[in-house]
């Protein structure tokens, strides 16, 4: 069966929308099972019923009319329970509920198995037989693999009716929740713009012709660039090649024909739909046509309408680059959001971003942060190609994007948005405040930087010193490795923006989710392979190059300290040790005055936490880095929306890793610092004091939230809280202890801050 249920998804798959999905389901599971009945019920949320959407034997009339309300009948028994249900004679079990409607009354042998995506029940897939046995195992098993997998295609074509405001039965609804997670905090309301990248068929967004005459001259007139490119390559390749496979690219011209693959394009333009959008609809359906056909010659010429497609494109993008117009309510939306789209955006007209991937703790989310825009990442199923031009809600703080706002919505968020300027306001006040709690404690806040404009604002902020400054930024927005005078005169450039505070300069850390262009790393798991401190010992002329600009750059400010990341051993801290000595004493030779600087080790995982006391031996400091530390405790790709609900730096695992590594630390007397987002959480701040973190590193968009809350409890409180949440088990029940204290003190307007899960 597994030849008919690869052709079953593909067919799916190839479906523009949610009915023809359904009937194409109910067509030919019946057909391929031999049964006489083959149903789907979806369940409908505005209406708190599961709807008979599509069926194939029973009364045609009752599809669209018929409803089960949630927990009725055998159909409810399955969505409950989210298991199979096999009878033999459906009538005589408890559960049955007739349904006169539909003309079943004929039919005994039932089987029922659950729609599943992420966790919810989308519906029931039913297959019914007159005679009364049970269905085998075979069977049975059929059902639930291609259950799971249309699931996914089922609850995108659900998203996609629900962006243009319709219920899977039809219904008009509103306020439709598309979840991801939190990248940024904060609320937005606006206008979104859909951005992709240029010459990819498949991220190309619906949207309105402008001039509909001068579309389709402009897309003839790409259409003879692509064929004029056929000829001649016709042409370059006589003698080269055997004459029958020249002829493919007479084959080509013929698909570009005006009465071919052109036309349908031009008849989609004619309707309404810009260039690009209608020749990436007409090439994605050609592309699936050709790819079910059991033909494998046939089937291999999608590759070709693919190539032509794209072809076809790169001249409409090359000739007519796309200025996209920004409203001053944009919110950015993509499938994969990256630095450069944002940078295009005028500052003053985005007020929100969402991204189907990525992760809370992507680089992308962090600059968000840095900004200070409202941000959902991971939305996995919002359906971002139909969004161009509507209005959307970001609600930052739930890590949700809202389509088709109600006015009672619209409301809230508009409220929000005020009672986050008078937040803001009222901070103001906490800059040149020590960060101390309501008892006397000090604690340093520190920020976390990568490019001279994030100084300049932690210095508005009242940061007193950087916890960590990234390194990586030159390297990543350079064509080549920066010369040791680039890197001496940016480091340079930090060191006196913040002296005589001190500069924590984390050196090179790429491997893992952070490639250079001009270095790449390919590996099958780049997080437990090549990189931080692994790649640049293996490349000392990289490190020591690195060591020296940064030496340099501190001459006669003397506010330096050298942290070195993803460390697993004394060994790496020994052979980094002995490259810095010696970076120092050829300095020191060539006549420079260098003061040696402090040198640090982060703590990022498990292996580190285990033998902090050895490495604080080596060192003048410790620093854990949270995001990664929780990353590899927990097993959990931060950047994979998946998984992305596991991460958590409340697990009980995470906190007894923090607490043991700042006990260990303080009893070799070394400082420890963390860095990260859990450190720009209030109410994670709150657990950090208690355990003895002399500086907490953040970044600057969180700092006065943290030091209000410091400021507004005492240590001893933050150690009973400790101390209560340390016994507990679970990361949530941990959550709501902390979100307790921080009411309890007042400052329950903070409860909404940046969370860390």
């Amino acid at each position: 069966m597994l030849e008919e249920l690869r052709a079953i998804v593909q067919e799916v798959n190839a479906a523009r929308e949610l009915q023809a999905a359904l009937n194409i389901i109910v067509h030919r599971v019946r057909e391929v099972l031999g049964t006489q009945v083959c149903s789907v019920f979806l369940l409908d949320k505005d209406i708190n019923s599961h709807v008979l959407m599509a069926s194939e034997g029973l009364r045609k009339e009752a599809v669209g009319q018929v409803s089960l309300s949630v927990g009725e009948g055998l159909v409810g028994l399955v969505a409950k329970h989210a298991e199979p249900i096999n009878l033999q004679d459906a009538s005589l079990h408890p559960s049955f509920h007739y349904l006169q409607e539909t003309g079943e009354e004929e039919f005994h042998a039932f089987l029922g198995v659950p729609i599943i995506h992420h966790r919810s029940v989308l519906g029931v897939l039913i297959v019914q037989h007159k005679e009364k046995r049970r269905f085998d195992e075979g069977e049975e098993a059929f059902l639930v693999t291609l259950s799971a997998q249309l699931a996914g295609v089922i609850a995108h074509a659900e998203a996609t009716g629900a962006i243009h405001g319709i219920s899977p039965s039809g219904h008009k609804t509103s306020d439709t929740v598309f979840p991801g997670v939190s990248g940024s905090s904060g609320v937005a309301i606006g206008t979104v713009v859909v951005v992709f990248p240029h010459a990819d068929l498949n991220q190309i967004p619906d949207r309105p012709a402008r001039d509909i005459d001068a579309e389709i001259e402009f897309f003839n007139s790409c259409l003879e660039s692509v064929r004029e490119d056929m000829r001649v390559l016709h042409d370059r390749i006589a003698g080269r090649v055997a004459e029958e496979e020249r002829q493919l690219f007479d084959a080509y011209l013929h698909m570009l024909d005006d009465n071919a693959l052109g036309k349908e394009v031009v008849d989609r333009i004619s309707q309404g739909q810009w260039a690009q959008g209608a020749l990436a609809d007409v090439a994605r359906e050609h592309v699936r046509n050709f790819e079910q056909m059991n033909d494998s010659y046939l089937s291999e010429r999608a590759v070709d309408i693919k190539e032509l497609c794209s072809r076809v494109l790169f001249y409409l993008q090359d000739k007519d680059r796309v200025l996209t117009e920004y409203p001053d309510d944009t919110i950015l939306v993509s499938e994969e959001l990256t630095a450069a789209m944002l940078a295009e955006v005028p500052k003053e007209k985005l007020k929100g971003l969402a991204s189907v991937k990525g992760s809370g703790n992507s680089h992308v989310a962090i600059l968000a942060r840095t900004m200070g825009i409202p941000t959902v990442m991971g939305a996995v199923d919002l359906p971002y190609s139909q969004l161009d031009g509507k209005e959307v809600v970001i609600d930052g703080y739930k890590g949700e994007v809202i389509s088709n706002p109600s006015e009672s919505v619209k409301k809230r968020i508009l409220n929000t948005l005020k009672e986050q300027d008078q937040l803001i306001a009222g901070l103001e006040g906490l800059k040149d405040l020590p960060c101390e709690t309501a008892d006397k404690h000090r604690v340093h806040l520190w920020v976390n930087t990568g490019l001279m404009s994030d100084v300049m604002h932690s210095l508005d902020q009242g940061a007193e010193g950087i916890g960590l400054f990234r390194t990586e930024v030159p390297f990543l927005i350079n064509e080549r490795f920066p010369s040791e005078q680039e890197q001496t005169e940016i480091y340079r450039e930090q060191l006196q923006a913040f002296a005589p505070k001190v500069v924590t300069m984390r050196t090179l850390d790429v491997g893992g989710d952070k490639s250079l262009p001009y270095f790449p790393i390919e590996e099958a798991n780049p997080f437990l392979g090549w990189r931080g401190i692994r790649v640049t010992l293996d490349h000392p002329e990289i490190f020591t190059a690195q060591v020296r600009a940064m030496l340099r750059a501190s001459i006669g400010l003397e506010n330096l300290q050298i942290m070195l990341p993803m460390i697993s051993n004394v060994q790496e801290v020994s052979s980094a040790l002995q490259l810095i000595k010696k970076a120092h004493r050829e300095l020191i030779q060539e006549g420079l005055e260098i003061k040696y600087p402090p040198v640090g080790v982060m703590i990022e995982l498990p292996a580190a936490v285990y033998q902090t006391r050895a490495l604080a031996r080596m060192v003048d400091f410790v620093s854990v880095g949270s995001n990664d530390l929780t990353q590899y405790l927990l097993a959990v790709d931060r950047n994979n929306p998946r998984v992305a609900h596991l991460y958590s730096a409340f697990h009980p695992a995470v906190l007894t890793a923090l607490l043991q590594v700042v006990t260990q630390a303080h009893e070799e007397g070394k400082p420890v610092s963390i860095c990260g987002e859990m450190a720009g959480d209030p109410g994670a701040a709150v657990l950090l004091v208690a355990m003895g973190f002399d500086v907490l590193s953040m970044n600057a968009m969180t700092l006065l939230k943290v030091k209000s809350v410091i400021r507004s409890i005492s240590l001893d409180a933050a150690q009973d809280l400790l101390d209560q949440v340390m016994q507990m088990d679970d990361a949530q029940t941990i959550r709501s202890a902390v979100d307790l204290t921080l009411y309890n003190a007042g400052v329950d307007r903070l409860l909404r801050s940046s969370r860390t899960n």
